[in-house]
């Protein structure tokens, strides 16, 4: 059966190829690195089918960012649950799978933080901002397993050293960043333990 022209047999199918496609472009180039006439040259989608599906290179800018965080906090949340229910054993395991990460021949920082710090828009921040709350998250529930008297501080310490890791490992090499990072890490929740 034919199509019609300007329309698809299934559009989230369509879409989510194109934001699957977009992010290694996107990661690879940077946000502002690749204009659309090329960008669609290698999606291989016409402008049309971009513009039909995301509206504006933006849109599809937010998709690919919004998606990424999704498949970033699942990778991080499916190490911490398979490392068993002992809050330094998840620790270790979400630090590992950094340092996996860091190690990939592909590797080349956060595309969040890449995209904000390229991208400078309320929107690409706001995503940002939404996908560390949802790291921080993750960290508060490590935290509160463990007993520590304030969760949320040790939480947005633990924050820090992943982020710095992963900032470290993209600029100054990826040699034992997130082993360094984590091995701090098992330090602040020992000493928090303590107080």
């Amino acid at each position: 059966m034919p199509v019609a022209k300007g329309s698809t047999i299934d559009p989230e199918r369509t879409r989510a190829t194109i934001v699957q496609a977009a992010t290694q472009v996107l990661y690879e180039r940077g946000l502002d690195g690749i204009g659309v006439a090329e960008l669609c040259t290698r999606l291989g989608v016409s402008k049309e089918t971009l513009y039909r599906h995301f509206g504006t290179k933006d849109g599809l800018v937010h998709a690919v960012l919004e998606t990424r965080s999704d498949r970033v906090i699942e990778w991080l949340t499916d190490a911490v649950a398979s490392s068993g229910d002992i809050p330094a054993d998840q620790l270790t395991a979400l630090f590992q799978a950094l340092q996996s990460w860091y190690d990939g021949p592909d590797f080349r920082g956060c595309a969040l933080i890449n995209a904000a710090t390229q991208h400078h828009t309320d929107a690409v921040r706001a995503i940002t901002a939404r996908h560390g709350d949802r790291y921080l998250a993750l960290l508060t529930g490590i935290a509160e397993r463990a007993g520590v008297p304030d969760p949320r501080r040790l939480a947005g310490q633990l924050l820090i050293l992943a982020e710095g890791a992963t900032v470290v490992a993209d600029h100054h090499g990826a040699a034992r960043a997130g082993d360094l990072a984590g091995q701090a890490a098992l330090a602040l929740l020992a000493a928090a333990g303590r107080s």
